[in-house]
């Protein structure tokens, strides 16, 4: 997998690109933002210390889920909450990896904070300490150097993240082998993300204006293109968003009514085997589509079960005629329909 680089007017196109996946799904998208939110906020009241610190660990896991979601979208395919839950399914423990990483990073960082001027802001916070006019331009200027060192120590951490879940969960890397993948992608692209970071604080300026309207939208366009940038410097691949909505207008008939029972009666008799036998066609065609669907491969080294449909490595699933299996059990199953198909 060679990495791309691309100019700098391509850290608008991502925004751009995910505002247009979101336009296609909104209210599936940001359930699928809002789950997280609430999930954290859940944590932090049950467990005040420990709950933020446990979702960092499956945070991942969940970034991981809505990379999936963003694939299947591209792809055409309907996109759903359960999306969220994947990485829970399978490649669980690499991506919690790549978390605990995570934390241990902002952790560190977190001393560097405290050990560097840092005390001094979380005195005057949490305890209310007061300190002379004399003091005050000294830990002035040690505060604002905490928080330069801490924004330049965060930034490799974040390069080496943002691409880690997607890596794990569509390619099958290691949590390190990810980790510097992802480092790397953004080092050579630094320019383009140096534009993405600003237009994205600009938009969340606009987001403190209008507070809960542009948090939904904003969180939504984030995940998305995150998933656009991918594709363009990891795959060399524009994102292709279909034209068409997921969701098809409902085919509604006339109903027919009338006084007679008899004629009634007569009219399905008349009527019937023709709606069996276009009922008949209908289902061969759907179920020649869903076979067609189901054999197509999935880009990378994770495959989908034929059966099931559950993301799976490539290696550990079994193949047979071009289709993938997650387990014996499923593979069975197959030819057992494969059999009972040839009998009739």
């Amino acid at each position: 997998m060679e990495i791309r680089q691309v100019s700098a007017i391509h850290g608008w196109y991502w925004i751009a690109q995910g505002f247009q996946m979101f336009r296609k799904a909104p209210m599936v998208w940001m359930l699928i933002c809002f789950i997280p939110f609430l999930i954290v906020v859940t944590l932090s009241l049950l467990i005040p210390m420990a709950g933020p610190l446990i979702f960092m660990l499956i945070a991942p896991v969940f970034l991981a889920g809505i990379m999936v979601a963003c694939r299947d979208q591209e792809q055409g395919r309907q996109i759903e909450v359960s999306h969220l839950f994947i990485g829970f399914k399978t490649r669980t423990a690499p991506l919690i990896t790549v978390g605990a990483i995570f934390l241990v990073g902002l952790l560190i960082i977190y001393s560097v904070f405290l050990s560097t001027g840092g005390s001094d802001l979380v005195a005057m916070l949490e305890r209310g300490k007061r300190y002379d006019s004399s003091e005050i331009g000294g830990i002035s200027s040690n505060i604002l150097s905490s928080f330069l060192m801490v924004i330049l120590l965060q930034i490799p951490l974040l390069m080496a993240f943002i691409f880690s879940p997607v890596l794990i969960i569509l390619h099958n890397f290691s949590p390190v082998n990810a980790m510097k993948k992802s480092f790397l992608a953004c080092i050579r692209n630094i320019i383009p993300f140096f534009v993405y970071n600003i237009i994205l604080n600009l938009l969340s300026i606009i987001v403190l204006l209008v507070p809960y309207i542009g948090l939904v939208i904003l969180s939504p366009v984030l995940f998305a293109s995150i998933y656009v940038s991918y594709k363009e410097i990891l795959l060399g691949e524009p994102v292709k968003v279909p034209a068409d909505d997921y969701y098809s207008a409902a085919d509604y008939q006339k109903a027919t009514w009338t006084n007679s029972g008899e004629e009634s009666a007569r009219q399905e008799q008349d009527t019937a085997p023709a709606a069996k036998e276009t009922v008949r066609r209908d289902a061969e065609v759907q179920a020649a589509a869903r076979a067609e669907k189901k054999t197509e491969i999935l880009e990378g080294d994770i495959v989908q079960c034929y059966q099931c449909d559950i993301l799976i490595p490539k290696e550990e699933a079994i193949r047979f005629d071009g289709k993938y299996f997650c387990s014996s059990e499923h593979f069975q199953a197959y030819q057992d329909s494969m059999s009972a198909g040839s009998k009739k």
